[in-house]
C-alpha cells in the first residue's frame, strides 16, 4: 500500500492536506524481529504501516501477553504516549520485514492546529482504536475461547497464515493446547 491510501482508507483527505501531511512523514524499513516501540518508554512518533506485519504485548515474567496485532493499512502507535505524554506499557515488535511512515507526535499535532481536515483524520482514528479495543475487550468478556477463535478466522483468517499460533493463543486468552484442540474440531 502506499502512504496515501493507508491514509485514505481512515479519512478521505483533500489533496492539499494529503500532501501536507505526507511531506512530514519519513518512510521507515525494518526487519522482522525490530521491536519498533518499547514498553517503559515515551513514545514519540506515530507510525502507518504499509507492508508488513506487528504485534503488541505486554512483557510479562512467565510469559508475554500478546493483545493486538496491526496488518497493511494499520496506525501503530502507543495510544497512551499520544494522548497522555507518559510511558507506554507495550512493546511492539515486528512480524516480517516491514515498511512503515512515520512521523513525531507533536508535528502530528501541530498539523491538527493548522488544517481542519487532517484533525479530523486524528479524530477519525482515535475513535476507530476505541471501537476496536471495546470489541476486543467485550469479546474477551462475553465470548467462549472457541467464539473468540471464530470471530478471528472470520474477521482476520490472514493473521493464521502469518502469525505464529502461540502468539495467537496469547491473543486469544488461552494456552497454545486450548488452541490446538479447537483447531482440530473445525
Amino acid at each position: 500500500m502506499t502512504i496515501e491510501q493507508v491514509l485514505n482508507n481512515f479519512y478521505k483527505l483533500p489533496a492539499p492536506s494529503l500532501e501536507l501531511l505526507v511531506s512530514e512523514m519519513q518512510e521507515v524499513r525494518f526487519s522482522k524481529g525490530h521491536i519498533l516501540l518499547e514498553s517503559d518508554r515515551l513514545e514519540r512518533k506515530v507510525y502507518f504501516l504499509a507492508k508488513g506485519l506487528v504485534r503488541a504485548y505486554s512483557p510479562q515474567p512467565e510469559q508475554d501477553i500478546t493483545f493486538w496485532f496491526g496488518l497493511e493499512g494499520d496506525i501503530v502507535l502507543s495510544m497512551r504516549s499520544y494522548v497522555e505524554h507518559v510511558k507506554s506499557y507495550e512493546d511492539v515488535e515486528l512480524m516480517e520485514d516491514s515498511v512503515l511512515y512515520g512521523i513525531s507526535i507533536e508535528k502530528l499535532k501541530s498539523l491538527y492546529l493548522r488544517d481542519i481536515h487532517i484533525a479530523n483524520l486524528g479524530r477519525v482514528i482515535v475513535e476507530g482504536e476505541l471501537l476496536k479495543m471495546e470489541k476486543r475487550w467485550i469479546s474477551s468478556q462475553l465470548k467462549s475461547a472457541k467464539e473468540r477463535y471464530d470471530e478471528l478466522v472470520e474477521e482476520s483468517p490472514a493473521l493464521l497464515q502469518r502469525v505464529p499460533l502461540k502468539y495467537i493463543a496469547s491473543f486469544l486468552r488461552m494456552t497454545p493446547v486450548s488452541l490446538s484442540r479447537i483447531r482440530k474440531e473445525k
